[in-house]
């Protein structure tokens, strides 16, 4: 059943008047409606994942025994799960956030992270970006990362999508020091609400320059360079989706490259930084030698990050650990999002559940039933498990982001038991 009120129905907020229309979807009742309950979700998660440190008593932190193979053979079709009211909003290990489309889900994303029942839930400003700008989106994402936490939402040249038009509404960002004052980071030519406030407006077109614009109003910001850049690719859109949940994580700032060679753009941000180290994600099939060479000339510190396809690049990154850059995530006791790779726009309207609650990357699936072999067996090595005391174990949460069209009952449910805490060793 699709809720009738938003969580926040009963907080006073300014009205503006809005000419009548018919609604476009149910994905804003539905996700705003659903967001008191994604919260209990998020706090339980949040307890668990930290586990102890005080009362471990025996208690492990290293991955739990796989289960067999053939877990996700004996799961129940869609249409027979739905029969029985499976709970595809959320598992005891997965929460969901349900929208038809990016835009639907970066709504329920933003008020998820800022429920906005108060003043203080409230973000200081909310970054609009075009509903197509997949990749000026992702490279959006730094302004996620605190101190500033704008979550992205998608607009339209001409017109605000309402999901996105009632979630700002909601949020009522007000600008603050951090921001400069800015409510808004308006990415290219979109459409914004009536007495939107201040404005921060950033050009959008070319990925590279773009993005290193984003760069440059990052550390003006920030108010100081950045500890590490991320260079990602803008003609794969599936490989760069990563990028935007450690940008929003650590405040790197994601820089792009074609196939051929090094943009002027995001040259000449590398030679102002010479001294910041460069991470190149993807494999030399998607960001060539020669690339990461040019790269070298300007940059003292290189390396790369990659898989053998995008899903294991993702994994890949999950993994990394540099000092200070990369996930590291290699235990049990972590958050992850997971997302379709065949769309985009996900990855940046997913990336403030990277920079809050149960912090974790960003992993890819390709189907609607099944994770990649690379996912699945990621997962089962950081698979949490206990001895004797599961209230003191570390736990594992996964958002899902997408509705059953994009990811299904089914990987929903496998995804589940793998997150879930396992018992290890024999009674006593």
């Amino acid at each position: 059943m699709i809720p009738k009120r938003p969580i926040n129905r009963d907080v006073e907020a300014t009205p503006q008047p809005q000419p009548p229309r018919e609604p476009k979807s149910q994905a804003p009742k539905l996700l705003v409606g659903l967001v008191a309950l994604a919260l209990v979700f998020i706090v339980v998660a949040i307890v668990f994942a930290s586990g102890s440190d005080e009362e471990g008593g025996g208690e492990v932190t290293a991955a739990a025994p796989a289960p067999s193979d053939g877990s996700s053979d004996e799961a129940p079709s869609p249409q027979v799960a739905e029969a029985l009211a499976f709970p595809a909003f959320a598992t005891n290990n997965t929460t969901r956030i349900g929208g038809p489309d990016p835009v639907a889900n970066a709504a329920g994303v933003a008020l998820a992270v800022f429920p906005s029942t108060s003043e203080a839930q409230r973000p200081a400003a909310v970054t609009l970006v075009g509903e197509e700008d997949w990749a000026g989106a992702i490279a959006a994402s730094v302004l996620t990362a605190p101190p500033l936490r704008a979550p992205v939402l998608f607009s339209a040249p001409d017109e605000m999508p309402e999901d996105s038009e009632e979630a700002l509404t909601a949020l009522a960002p007000q600008g603050d020091k951090a921001t400069g004052g800015a409510s808004l980071f308006a990415i290219g030519a979109v459409a914004l609400p009536d007495g939107a406030g201040e404005v921060t407006r950033v050009d959008s077109g070319d990925p590279a320059a773009t993005a290193a614009q984003l760069a440059t109003l990052r550390e003006r910001l920030f108010g100081k360079p950045p500890a590490h850049f991320l260079i990602a690719t803008s003609s794969k859109s599936d490989y760069a989706m990563p990028a935007a949940a450690w940008a929003a994580r650590s405040g790197d700032p994601v820089l792009y490259t074609d196939a051929k060679k090094l943009p002027t753009a995001t040259s000449a941000v590398l030679k102002a930084h010479p001294k910041v180290p460069v991470f190149v994600l993807g494999p030399d099939s998607v960001i060539p030698k020669q690339v990461v060479k040019e790269i070298a000339k300007v940059s003292k510190s290189v390396n790369r990050v990659a898989g053998k396809d995008a899903a294991a690049t993702a994994v890949a990154l999950a993994r990394y650990g540099d000092g200070r850059f990369g996930w590291n995530v290699n235990d049990p006791g972590h958050g992850f999002v997971l997302a379709r790779s065949d769309s985009p726009a996900s990855a940046p309207a997913a990336a403030a559940l990277s920079a809050s609650g149960t912090w974790g990357p960003l992993l890819l699936t390709e189907a609607p039933d099944r994770l990649p072999a690379a996912v699945r067996s990621y997962f089962l090595d950081v698979k949490p498990g206990y001895t004797t005391d599961p209230t003191r174990a570390f736990y594992n949460h996964v958002w899902v982001v997408g509705d059953q069209e994009a990811i299904d009952v089914v990987q929903q449910a496998e995804v589940n038991e793998l997150a879930e805490l396992t018992k290890i060793g024999g009674e006593e």
